[in-house]
């Protein structure tokens, strides 16, 4: 099944859902972006790819550990784990992208169709995970707050190649007042297992982004007067690096789209 993420309205109490229940949610076909979802628990990225590639995969994130840090390894035809207890990985994300040889050739919201016994799922540290602690410290969220998905962009920084695996790093961006940037530097700093500190500051064409207003995924957000954009590295990079490297066949989340987890935020706070 494939559903527009328009189709659905965020849940007024999508905070306060425990992971189960957001997951719950998904798999009886609601699409929405997973930001605000579950606050308190962590959210991850996804790729899945048959096990002839995944050493390949595992070596790219290994050599990429800021845009590709992994949280949990789902062994080849395993559709749970310890980060989703009674979950399914096949139908407990909000919406998954299909590739064949690099090009985008579904986007369906339950995996049960294209699910094989081979398939090797990693689990990959996202930056929503962090936020609720940006909002604990007073830092407004915009694409939160602005009821949209995270804009997200390929920049010009190379992610170190492995295997048949190359590509940009994808970084996420979001909007923070000048007077709280060293505040937010110094709270994501503290979760390296969810992408960390920023990577850039300020000017996106240092970046190689022309025009913040059309990133690659996600959507654009407001920019009010005063504030910088700051980016951080995005576990959409081995999508990009898929589309760069044409295997076979690979399987990612819907950009946004999150596998929330039963894990704590606090588990991936270091002091």
């Amino acid at each position: 099944m494939t559903t527009s993420p328009e189709t659905h309205q965020l849940p007024p109490d999508r905070a306060a859902l425990s992971p189960a229940s957001a997951r719950q949610l998904f798999r009886d076909g609601l699409v929405v972006p997973t930001a605000g979802f579950s606050l308190g628990y962590a959210q991850a990225n996804l790729i899945i790819v048959p096990k002839a590639q995944a050493f390949d995969v595992l070596l790219f994130a290994q050599r990429n550990p800021k845009s590709c840090p992994i949280l949990g390894v789902l062994d080849a035809g395993e559709v749970s784990g310890e980060l989703l207890h009674g979950g399914d990985i096949r139908t407990d994300v909000p919406a998954y992208i299909v590739y064949e040889n690099g090009v985008k050739v579904a986007e369906p919201t339950d995996l049960s169709a294209y699910w094989r016994d081979d398939l090797v799922t990693f689990i990959v540290g996202c930056s929503f995970t962090f936020e609720t602690a940006l909002m604990e410290g007073g830092i407004s969220v915009a694409h939160i707050d602005q009821g949209v998905n995270v804009p997200m962009y390929k920049s010009n920084i190379r992610s170190v190649s492995a295997g048949s695996m190359s590509g940009p790093m994808v970084v996420s961006m979001r909007p923070i007042p000048a007077s709280q940037v060293a505040d937010a530097v110094r709270i994501t700093s503290r979760y390296p297992a969810v992408h960390g500190a920023p990577v850039h500051i300020g000017n996106p064409e240092e970046l190689g982004i022309t025009d913040l207003s059309k990133p690659d995924f996600g959507d654009p957000v407001q920019i009010p007067s005063g504030y910088i954009p700051v980016f951080w590295a995005c576990g959409v990079t081995p999508q990009a690096a898929v589309m760069e490297s044409k295997p076979v066949l690979a399987i990612g989340h819907a950009p946004g789209h999150m596998l929330i987890t039963d894990a704590k935020d606090s588990n991936y706070l270091v002091p």
